[in-house]
């Protein structure tokens, strides 16, 4: 007995020993996630350090492309791809082209650190990023000699007579260059041009088994590439950087920590946090920062410079979140955001500002709502005025056509003057030259979302006492009643003579994408694009009764048209439940909106609904274009079980929580915890719920609740408990209604 005893104790103590710990946070995401899009662009599996200005991922078309086309050397915008590449190679000379094609097998890549087989070509690769750097290591298992190609597009790579290599690529038409910087563990023995235009440099290093590079990339310099470079990596190993890389990650993913849930949800959880911080990246280097607004070299002043955001898609989700878990770096964006409106000739805040200078995509200015949420929630260590001033002067002096550039024209005056954007049918030649004949005029968005903007200028005004401005504001943040159709209950394009326009099939008319009336969605998602003032809406609607029915018909009323003719004419409206389209930004506060009109079990389940139809762990896990960070903070909070509807409001909205027990660190020992007893699967629907103790019978909580630290304590169940939140008094807030003449 004692025999079987101790071969049992021996046993279990292997075990042990063997048995995997508990995982850190960056262990749980996966890159792959969303790899494979449902129609449009996919994510992409990127390596970085948190808003790291060097990022990297595969040089493939697609994750299932069996070819790679060179290593990236560093991705500038997000989704753009390694604008310079280099490939190993230790084929003849004869065979040298600038860019390699690679078969590929056993990748493995986390955050933090890449490894490839080049399984053809039987070169073993390996890479870790730093913050403005990267070290690659190759192995080769042939014999003969070693190559390395550099090669860009619109540029130079040189070996410099310190034996770097050294060089730039040009980006875009305003005189952004990347440059790099890089040096080899082993000596180059020989270079030579090679390709049609001579793009190609070719290295050579004669017959070696192993080959590491290390290289530095600025926005400013080779120089301060070098100096980058010289800060970051020590040496050539890789494990080193990616040790530190991996810490890196743990530290940012772990001001959130959820325990409970399925495995799965754990890990979309952690992987959906990861890309939120794939931008903004900051673009400092040694106190020093290179911008695309006015073409010239700055002193940061101790404020790190940041860029790369299309504040369309992230002013949602992406920003309040880090208004939470990140205040200093959200606070350091703001003030880039200035600084990039006062380094332009127009002075007007930017929508889409890149490395390269403003995209100037899609529609309105939601760059305003970045401001007046964080200063709604105690983040006021920027320059509001300065701030108030560039969203004033884009909103009335920029053009509000989509994707365009240019000061306002005639259908810009109309709007002011009348409060809506002009329609014209979607059968009809456009008249004016300046629309964009891709993107159209989009009149019920640009009318919809410039009146939330109005509203956020509004609150920057109240704040800063100006009261002729708040007045004038808050007025024009009612514009979008001018397109509310009260015989349809929809919002409905209207044509210059103030006459709603014939034979609108709110799921399908409006041409492309719908943008001859709306954009990217259908007029089943604009329906609820009032973020500012749903109270409103459910009075336009005609109370809570027909509000509510018109969300259940959103959800259950069918595509009406095969997936292949519809996704021809849709391919953003993705994520079907419905008409509801879970894979675009304008739909994720919808899942809310129950809240208002007392049936917070409906946002409750349809949260739960949608999190478990479209958000997996597997490749095609994401439902639609995630944008950066976009769509996946959607997915943070609603894990969470909470939601940001009006981001300027200092308001969440309760949901369903997915962990038992999540915690929210928010600095200076302060922390907010959110306890979902017996929460599971089937048990999504609150019972009951105290807040700090107290009985909380609201499904909404405020921001002050949660910044100075507390729990909020929800009992779960199987079953919807249809009183809790539904007393009209308890609905969520929304502004003080101003009369309109």
């Amino acid at each position: 007995m004692k025999k079987y005893i101790l071969l049992l104790c021996t046993g279990l103590f292997l075990w042990g020993a063997c048995a995997p710990g508990p995982k850190d946070p960056v262990d749980y995401v996966n890159p792959y996630i969303g790899n494979i899009s449902h129609l449009l662009v996919p994510c992409y599996p990127t390596l970085s350090r948190p808003n790291g200005m060097m990022r990297l991922y595969p040089n493939r078309t697609d994750h299932t492309a069996d070819l790679m086309y060179g290593l990236p050397v560093a991705v500038p915008s997000h989704r753009g791809g390694s604008p310079m590449t280099f490939s190993p190679t230790q084929s003849g000379e004869a065979d040298l082209q600038p860019v390699m094609a690679y078969s590929y097998d056993l990748e493995h890549l986390t955050p933090y650190h890449w490894s490839v087989y080049l399984d053809e070509a039987k070169i073993r690769v390996e890479c870790a990023p730093a913050t403005q750097s990267a070290v690659y290591h190759f192995r080769f298992e042939r014999e003969g000699d070693v190559r390395l190609i550099f090669a860009g597009r619109k540029g130079e790579i040189r070996v410099g007579e310190d034996g770097l290599i050294e060089g730039y690529e040009s980006l875009g038409d305003g005189g952004t260059r990347l440059y790099v910087c890089a040096v080899t563990d082993r000596p180059v023995r020989s270079s030579a041009r090679i390709g049609d235009r001579r793009q190609g440099l070719a290295l050579a290093f004669g017959p070696v088994e192993t080959l590491s590079l290390q290289y530095g990339i600025s926005y400013i310099s080779v120089e301060q590439a070098k100096r980058n470079l010289k800060r970051e990596i020590r040496g050539f190993d890789v494990r080193p950087v990616a040790d530190e890389g991996r810490r890196a990650w743990n530290g940012a993913l772990g001001k959130i920590r959820v325990e409970g849930g399925r495995e799965k949800d754990r890990t979309v959880f952690y992987t959906s946090l990861y890309r939120t911080y794939e931008r903004m990246i900051c673009i400092s280097e040694d106190g020093k920062y290179w911008s695309a607004y006015d073409r010239s070299v700055h002193e940061d002043e101790g404020t790190p410079f940041y860029v790369d955001d299309w504040v369309w898609d992230t002013y949602r989700a992406v920003h309040p979140l880090r208004v939470l878990i990140e205040p200093e770096k959200e606070r350091d964006m703001l003030r880039s955001y200035i600084r990039m409106a006062q380094q332009t000739p127009e002075k007007w805040l930017p929508t889409f500002p890149g490395v390269a200078g403003d995209g100037h995509a899609m529609n309105c200015n939601h760059a305003v709502a970045l401001f007046a949420d964080a200063y709604a929630k105690g983040l006021t260590d920027f320059d509001l005025e300065a701030a108030f001033k560039a969203g004033y002067a884009a909103i009335h002096e920029k053009s509000m056509l989509p994707f365009t550039f240019q000061p306002a024209m005639e259908l810009d005056r109309f709007f002011h003057r009348h409060g809506y954007y002009p329609a014209i049918a979607d059968t009809a030649r456009e008249t004016y030259a300046q629309v964009n004949p891709g993107e159209c005029r989009q009149p019920v968005p640009v009318t919809l979302g410039s009146s939330y903007d109005f509203w956020c200028l509004a609150q920057m005004a109240g704040a800063l006492g100006r009261e002729e401005d708040y007045r004038y504001c808050m007025k024009r943040s009612l514009d979008y009643r001018n397109l509310f159709n009260p015989a349809t209950g929809f919002f409905h394009p209207r044509n210059e003579k103030g006459e709603f326009l014939p034979d609108v099939d709110y799921g399908w008319s409006g041409g492309q994408g719908g943008r001859h009336y709306y954009d990217e969605n259908n007029g089943w998602i604009y329906r609820w694009e009032v973020q500012h003032n749903p109270a409103d809406l459910v009075a336009l609607m005609g109370g809570a009764e027909p509000f509510v029915k018109g969300l259940d018909d959103m959800f259950r009323t069918p595509l009406g048209r095969s997936k292949y003719e519809f996704y021809r004419k849709f391919p953003d409206h993705t994520g079907n439940i419905g008409q509801y389209s879970a894979g675009n930004e304008p739909c994720t506060h919808i899942l809310y909106l129950y809240n208002y009109a007392g049936r917070p079990w409906k946002t409750q389940k349809r949260t739960r609904e949608v999190m478990d139809a479209y958000y997996r762990d597997d490749v095609m896990g994401v439902p639609g274009d995630e944008d950066g960070g976009g769509m996946t903070a959607f997915a943070v909070f609603t894990l969470l079980g909470f939601y940001p509807v009006t981001p300027g409001l200092p308001v969440y909205h309760i949901g369903s929580p997915v962990f038992t027990r999540s915690i929210l660190h928010l600095g200076n020992g302060r922390r907010f915890e959110i306890e979902a007893k017996n929460a599971s699967f089937d048990n999504k629907y609150i019972q009951s719920a105290t807040l700090n103790g107290v009985p909380w019978h609201k499904p909404w909580f405020s921001h002050s609740d949660l910044a100075g630290g507390g729990k909020l304590t929800l009992e779960m169940g199987p079953v919807a408990n249809e009183s809790w939140g539904s007393d009209p008094k308890d609905a969520p807030p929304s502004f003080e209604m101003m009369p309109v003449k």
